[in-house]
């Protein structure tokens, strides 16, 4: 089994005046660089997800996979897929730049609610609600995702519902906390302080 990480940075961030949400500061550091930390010693190799110049995240030492046909974070996973299973991986855990809490067990957690999976896809869950762009996609799923693309669908949890996605309980909400807004980017910082 060789398990690759995508990071998703291709949003438009538009509640955040659009700019570029890999590159706001959290503590003094990129938002990427703190996503970097948390997946990068569990898995074999991180890609990132982005469309744009590529240049601008040569500092991170990841490959930047682009978008073949942008329709949201589902065309960031399939570029991703694609490029993983060319590399040899097996499986791709995927997150949203803008998580910057990952549990240090996310993939473990992954790999193990996807025991029980049909289609070996699994997502993780906190108690505020499903995460579905944080999730284990087995490269064989590529194709399926492709069509589905394909048809114009992009909604994430409709993919993962019709392929029986199974999901990962993690007791920490926080751990999948979105900074999508400036008030949420201060919370952020309020944590990082222990001040909340």
């Amino acid at each position: 089994m060789r398990i690759f990480g995508v990071i998703l940075a291709g949003g438009q961030a538009r509640r955040m005046g659009g700019l570029d949400k890999a590159f706001l500061r959290l503590a003094g550091r990129p938002l990427i660089a703190h996503v970097l930390e948390r997946l990068e010693p569990q898995v074999e190799r991180v890609l990132i997800s982005a469309n744009g110049d590529p240049a601008r995240f040569a500092a991170f030492g990841s490959e930047v996979v682009p978008d073949a046909m942008p329709q949201g974070p589902l065309s960031g996973v399939l570029a991703a897929l694609l490029r993983a299973a060319d590399l040899g991986a097996t499986h791709l855990v995927s997150t949203p730049v803008d998580t910057p809490f990952l549990p240090g067990d996310l993939v473990p957690q992954l790999l193990l609610a996807a025991e029980g999976a049909s289609e070996g896809l699994a997502l993780a869950a906190a108690p505020d609600g499903d995460h579905p762009a944080t999730a284990l996609w087995p490269v064989e799923i590529a194709p399926a995702l492709a069509d589905f693309l394909a048809a114009g669908e992009a909604k994430v949890t409709c993919f993962t519902d019709a392929h029986q996605a199974a999901r990962a309980s993690f007791a920490d909400a926080r751990a999948f906390l979105n900074l999508n807004t400036p008030e949420d980017l201060a919370r952020a910082e309020a944590l990082l302080r222990g001040a909340a």
